[in-house]
């Protein structure tokens, strides 16, 4: 089990979703505008992470509202980038600059965005 939510964490458009429902639950047409790819292909990803248990919904009429199942699933996300993010810093692959630039990435800030909104 634990093999099969690691496989699915390990998409970059589900990291992105990821990254947007962390502060906050959104419907599928916000996520298809932040992240500009076709609602089909949205609602597939958003389907199998509901069948591991990623996301969770709720639906208000029409809108069906995502968020994440359970805050543990950005931990595990966060602690995975931090061990990423150290052993590229040790083979020298990026600068202490670059990491510390990249705290926040372009898809939080258009979730911060949107929460504005």
């Amino acid at each position: 089990m634990q093999a099969d939510i690691c496989q699915t964490l390990a998409n970059p458009k589900r990291l992105q979703v990821i990254n947007l429902l962390k502060k906050q639950e959104l419907s599928v047409g916000a996520m298809v505008k932040v992240m500009g790819v076709a609602k089909a292909n949205l609602s597939q990803h958003l389907s199998l992470m509901r069948q591991k248990g990623i996301v969770a919904t709720r639906r208000e009429g029409t809108t069906i509202y995502y968020r994440l199942a359970t805050p543990y699933i950005t931990e595990a996300c966060a602690i995975m980038r931090e061990v990423l993010l150290e052993v590229l810093a040790v083979r020298g692959k990026f600068s202490k600059s670059f990491l510390e630039a990249t705290t926040r990435t372009g898809v939080e800030d258009q979730a911060e965005d949107l929460k504005m909104k």
